[in-house]
């Protein structure tokens, strides 16, 4: 290679730095099911299955007279931050013990029990109804978590999962409920039918070019 073809490969190397990255759309099946309208019946079916399951968890506890004195909670703290001498124990991380040791220590169960059962039934309400539906499992994503993080199990790990595509689509999962006239109401227009996979703005739809060349024969 001679110093013209030296020239001409550094120049197509400066042209490529140079050169604009290609537009990439999102793919259009997540944004479908994340900011299409038409998802709205797949959320409907996801709110349906997590406001049943936290309405059932909330009244369950409602209706247990060792929750509403709060005695159930303090044995679930006091079981939770336990360290056995064998094997492991529930709580993984000691900063989380440490803080359900506290509210042990000053008796928050007396009052925090009617936090955890009305929250339930209110993260179900507002789902099952569609009411700021992104707010409401967003609340039951933490209520998720701390159930994890005392070391139980259970269906958190799939609750938690789907109130994470809930909040990611909080402007369609609830459009099939209440949030078709809160949204609007603070100023959050709602999605097109049509919004994905439109054409970029001041771009001609495919096919449009050929119509028009065909239009005057």
């Amino acid at each position: 290679m001679g110093r013209s073809g030296g020239r001409k490969a550094g120049a197509s190397f400066v042209g490529l730095c140079n050169e604009e990255p290609e537009r990439r759309d999102h793919p259009r099946v997540i944004g479908h099911q994340f900011a299409s309208a038409r998802s709205a019946p797949l959320w409907l079916g996801i709110r349906v299955y997590m406001s049943v399951e936290w309405l059932n968890a909330g009244y369950h506890k409602l209706d247990n007279p060792a929750w509403r004195d709060g005695s159930a909670l303090k044995g679930y703290w006091t079981n939770a931050v336990a360290v056995p001498e064998t094997g492991h124990a529930a709580i993984s991380y000691d900063l989380w013990r440490d803080f359900l040791t506290y509210m042990l220590e000053h008796e928050w169960y007396t009052w925090f029990n009617w936090i955890v059962m009305i929250g339930e039934v209110l993260v179900g309400l507002g789902l099952i109804v569609g009411a700021l539906t992104g707010i409401a499992a967003f609340f039951g994503s933490l209520m998720n978590v701390s159930f994890e993080l005392s070391g139980s199990a259970s269906t958190n790990p799939v609750m938690f999962a789907l109130a994470v595509g809930i909040i990611l689509a909080w402007r369609t999962a609830g459009l099939i409920g209440l949030d078709r006239f809160i949204l609007p109401l603070i100023g959050t227009p709602l999605p097109r039918r049509a919004e994905i996979g439109a054409p970029p703005a001041g771009t001609a739809p495919p096919g449009a070019a050929a119509g028009d060349a065909t239009a005057g024969v």
